[in-house]
Formats: C-alpha cells, structure tokens, sequence
C-alpha cells in the first residue's frame, strides 16, 4: 500500500511555493492561448488556431491540480483563471480604446484586428472553458475515487477527453452557428479535440513525473471522497 499521507479536501496546500508555481502555470497558459488564438495555422491540411500549441497545457495542469491538491483547490483556480482572463480582455479593450498618438495612429487597424475580441466569440471562449474545466476536473477526481488512485493515466486521458470533447465542441457551436456549414463544423470540433487530447496522451509520462513530485514535496494526496461538487462552490 501506499505510504503517502491522504488529507481531507478542505484542508488544502496553503500557500506553498510549488502550488503558487502550478497555479499561474495553468494561468498563464489560458490567458496566452486566448491571446494567440486569433492567429490560424496549417498543420497536415487542417486549420487550427495557433491557441494549440498551449492550451492543451492548461488541461494537463489542471489534471495536476486535481490529482494533487484535489477539485475543490482546482475550481479555486478555475475561477482565478477565469478572473485573470477577463481582466485581460478588459485591459486590451481600454487599450485600444485609448486615442492613439499621431505617430503611431496607422497602427491601430493592426492593434484591433490582432487583439480584439469579437463579443460571440468571447463568450464562447468563456462558457466553453468553464464547461471544458470543470467536466475535466470533476470526471478525474471521481475516477481517482473510484480507482483508489491507481491508473493515473486512465484518468488524466479520460478526463481530458471528456473535458477537450466539450471545450471544442461547445465554442465551434457557440462561435460559429449558422455561419459554417454542419460537416465544416463538425470536422473543426472533431479535428481540435483529437489534437488537444493526443497532447495529453502524448505529455502522460511528463504528467506522472510532476504529479510524483508533487505529491512527495507537498506530503499530500487528496482523496475527493466527500467533496461538493458544485463549480460555484465557495469556502
């Protein structure tokens, strides 16, 4: 069996260096990926958003989070995510409200075509992260009951499928409806969610070396066995 101390949820990491580091990791990786998202690529064919290259990041931290510190810190940190996001898209909107100067007035078209955000998709983006990670968060903390933490991998990838699965397949509906036809639609949300979940499949060993390290440095292992579930949780 094993020797790790298990704590009930409600006690929590405090404010240790490690789980400040971890959280504004999963910050930083969703305040950039919205921030790149505006720039499209081509990988093998298909069109993607640049937000690939990170956004995957914040679902296997988010993984780290739960598995470590448990859903009630990781909805703690949804949230701040969230926050964080909002007061960037606030901070980019008064930016490019400000007058500009003479000089740099020419730049402007660049400014909002680059940072702007259009209203249907900000509020895409929004519902489809809080739904993405909060079904990833939650299906991993009840499998890792239900498993008696074991199989890691069986939760993290099956979490992240879940949890990418609703992200796509609810910010194409919501961004895009009745603008792109229902087969391009279709193939976008299938397409984004087999990337997103193939980097996760692909960072597993990376996420059982963190997840090891921080459950031997921090001393716990967090069991969601009475946990309440509810995203809007508070306390």
């Amino acid at each position: 069996m094993s020797s790790a101390p298990r704590i009930q949820p409600d006690s929590g990491p405090g404010q240790s260096w490690w789980f400040v580091v971890v959280a504004a990791l999963f910050v930083t990786a969703l305040v950039v990926s919205n921030i790149i998202a505006v720039k499209l690529i081509d990988v093998w064919g298909f069109v993607l958003p640049a937000a690939i290259i990170i956004f995957p990041v914040s679902y296997i931290v988010g993984d780290v989070l739960t598995e470590v510190y448990g859903y009630a810190v990781a909805r703690r940190v949804i949230w701040l995510g969230f926050a964080a996001n909002l007061v960037a898209v606030l901070a980019i909107a008064a930016g490019g409200a400000l007058p500009p100067a003479a000089f740099w007035a020419p730049n402007q078209a660049a400014y909002e075509t680059i940072l702007g955000y259009a209203p249907r998709l900000l509020v895409a983006s929004f519902i489809a992260y809080l739904v993405g990670e909060f079904a990833n968060s939650y299906i991993l903390a009840r499998l890792k009951v239900a498993t008696g933490g074991r199989w890691l991998w069986t939760r993290t990838i099956s979490s992240t499928l879940a949890g990418q699965g609703l992200d796509s397949l609810v910010f194409i509906m919501l961004a895009f409806g009745g603008v792109i036809p229902g087969a391009v639609l279709l193939q976008t949300v299938v397409t984004q969610w087999l990337v997103k979940s193939g980097y996760e499949v692909v960072a597993t060993p990376i996420t059982y070396a963190i997840v090891g390290f921080l459950k031997r440095i921090e001393g716990i292992d967090v069991f969601d066995r009475e946990t309440d579930f509810n995203p809007v949780a508070v306390g």
